[in-house]
């Protein structure tokens, strides 16, 4: 563990630093395309000027984002979004790798297959015009230029070996084939092959390279400035040498103890990954837990697998959410009116780093040191930050048929829980992490008032249990005593044979949103199964009606998986679901619940429902003869 103070960068992930080495002015002012209005053909070597307009001051006070599309940083994306224009204008640097007429492009995905995929491609012909177009990917995995062209605004030079392009993609074109651009998780694909071609079409989109990278495309505009840092002290959290066996997935656990500096209260302001450069490729997501115990309690120090059965047990209350990351996330910054406290007179100060190491070509001898960096104050700002758990309880009372193409669950927050949970003036939830397993392939948590449907707090119709990161909303939400949240995943079971039950395990589901909001109360766990009563009925009826070998004695999990599952099952379970009433954990952060009886709570319910949102397509306007290709040609095109 190692203490610093946090004017510095060092908080971020390394898989930039290839780029980072580079001259400064090359990710600054114009050397980046997304900051100029005109790129010099590289035919010319030269650069044009023109004065600027209100919308180029618009677009160049607009945040750039950025991630690294491969692990050697070939090949890097930047992006910046304009909400009022409803597009994204994206830029691309290649490392040109010997090639003199290179191909690079970058696509869109609903879940990461190239089938189906939406790319944006310059390439060569063999007269050495450069050229840009759009395709889609075929059946076959080969290009098919698309009849509407829907990457626009084609820029491209070449400096200092690196092949830098941009171009523009309206969120939502409406033109069938094209990909939209929402809100939650993009599958980002890139493909790299050798050039000069004769024509797009045909061509394997695999290229000669190739990879994937999942990234939130539509980040909301926040302040990006960093004074913070000027007042933080960073520690780190990380594991110490660590021999990655030899095996796809691996869970390392390291419980340390946080130094006396958190004998006094602190606040967190911002967290990221700390990763061993090297082991971009090795590092798929990383947890710090704090130790729920009193503040002289000692709990063992560990080192070694999560799961390993001679762990100590006084680990299991190493529980409680402090700072979470997954590949491909950036940091996560507190809003200036708060900060998620840590330290003080009460706090234990005992705290453990969960790394899932993701290792598919089961190399042995590879050591990490990676971890999560924490930058911290001791000038506490207005408000403490917290935490709430949303959703499914971990329990497996709650299961997914087997060979489901998509079955829904949902878990709620019920309006007697934030009536007793939350102060009068309520809380506003400013950050949101939503959860699963490996079946889940949607999440979205809805907001009820009384009998009125409020905006949804968030949603993610591409999720990925491979990139579970902690997201900022665009604006704080404000959920008042008495508010209903519904926190629901769509899975999808497919390709299993036996049911799938809720659980720790991997293999087990899960449905959570781990919500950031202030000002702190003492609500924690705000969640939900099926009645335990109606349950046990259900389980009757399936021996009864249907002569499934269920029992008493098997228990929820033996029970479930006593039943041979049809579709027409499966169905009879999903209704039960959604009309049964409810079990409840409303839950104080000590664990205690809060009073009443949780059985047998309704189902929240709203009447007023919002419409459904209409697309807001944007349409690009181009002439006929530049409909499905732009041709450079060797001259500036403005």
């Amino acid at each position: 563990m190692k203490t610093r103070r946090g004017n510095s960068n060092n908080g971020g992930s390394s898989s930039h630093h290839r780029w980072r080495d580079l001259p400064r002015s090359l990710l600054t002012g114009p050397a980046l395309l997304l900051g100029a209005l005109v790129v010099a053909a590289v035919s010319s070597g030269g650069s044009t000027s023109t004065s600027s307009s209100p919308s180029d001051h618009h677009q160049q006070q607009l945040p750039i984002h950025d991630v690294a599309l491969d692990l050697n940083d070939t090949h890097h994306l930047f992006w910046r979004v304009d909400y009022q224009e409803r597009t994204i204008r994206f830029e691309v640097h290649s490392r040109r790798r010997g090639a003199s007429h290179p191909w690079v492009g970058v696509g869109f995905s609903d879940r990461g297959e190239a089938v189906g995929s939406d790319y944006c491609v310059l390439w060569t012909d063999w007269h050495g015009r450069v050229r840009f177009q759009n395709a889609l990917i075929d059946s076959d995995g080969r290009m098919v230029v698309a009849s509407h062209q829907a990457c626009r605004d084609f820029r491209y030079k070449v400096a200092d070996g690196v092949l830098k392009f941009t171009f523009s993609r309206s969120f939502d074109t409406c033109h069938p084939g094209h990909y939209l651009i929402e809100g939650g998780t993009t599958h980002v694909l890139w493909s790299w092959g050798a050039g000069p071609l004769y024509r797009l079409g045909g061509v394997r989109a695999a290229g000669d390279s190739n990879g994937l990278v999942r990234v939130q495309l539509l980040k909301p505009n926040l302040p990006t400035n960093n004074h913070h840092r000027k007042e933080c002290k960073v520690i780190e959290i990380r594991s110490k040498h660590v021999e990655v066996p030899g095996e796809e997935t691996t869970y390392w656990c390291t419980v340390e103890r946080l130094p006396d500096d958190f004998t006094k209260k602190h606040h967190i302001l911002e967290f990221g990954p700390a990763i061993q450069p090297g082991n971009e490729d090795l590092v798929h997501h990383m947890e710090v837990f704090h130790c729920e115990y009193p503040p002289d309690f000692e709990v063992p120090r560990y080192q070694g697998p999560c799961h390993a059965a001679d762990r100590a047990p006084e680990i299991d209350a190493c529980k409680r959410v402090l700072a979470a990351w997954a590949m491909g996330a950036s940091p996560f910054v507190y809003p200036e009116e708060a900060g998620l406290p840590i330290g003080g007179p009460d706090f234990n100060p005992f705290v453990m780093l969960e790394v899932h190491y993701n290792n598919p070509g089961l190399n042995k001898g590879r050591v990490d040191s990676s971890g999560v960096a924490i930058h911290y104050t001791s000038r506490l700002r207005k408000h403490d930050a917290g935490i709430i758990e949303l959703g499914l309880e971990y329990t497996d009372k709650m299961a997914i048929p087997p060979k489901a193409a998509s079955f829904t669950l949902s878990g709620y927050c019920v309006p007697e829980c934030t009536a007793l949970g939350l102060s009068e003036e309520g809380i506003y939830i400013f950050g949101s992490q939503l959860h699963t397993h490996l079946t889940g392939v949607r999440a979205w948590t809805k907001h009820y008032r009384g009998e009125d449907e409020l905006p949804e707090l968030n949603r993610d119709n591409h999720y990925s249990t491979h990139f579970q990161e902690i997201r900022r909303l665009p604006k704080p939400v404000h959920v008042e005593p008495g508010d209903a949240l519904i926190m629901s995943c769509e899975f999808s079971t497919a390709d299993r044979v036996n049911v799938t039950v809720g659980g720790f395990a991997i293999s087990d589901e899960m449905c959570v949103n781990y919500v950031h909001y202030y000002p702190k109360v003492d609500l924690e766990v705000c969640k939900s199964s099926v009645d335990t009563k109606t349950l046990v009925e259900y389980f009757e009826f399936m021996k009864r009606w249907e002569l499934q070998p269920t029992s008493p004695d098997l228990g929820w999990r033996g029970n479930y998986h006593a039943i041979q599952w049809t579709p027409l099952r499966s169905g009879v379970l999903h209704d039960m679901y959604f009309n049964a009433p409810l079990s409840m954990q409303c839950n104080k952060s000590s664990g205690a619940r809060f009073p009443g009886y949780w059985e047998n709570i309704p189902i929240p319910k709203a009447f007023h429902l919002l419409p459904e949102p209409t697309r807001r397509c944007k349409k690009d306007v181009v002439s006929e003869e530049n409909e499905n290709s732009l041709d450079i040609d060797g001259r500036e095109t403005i």
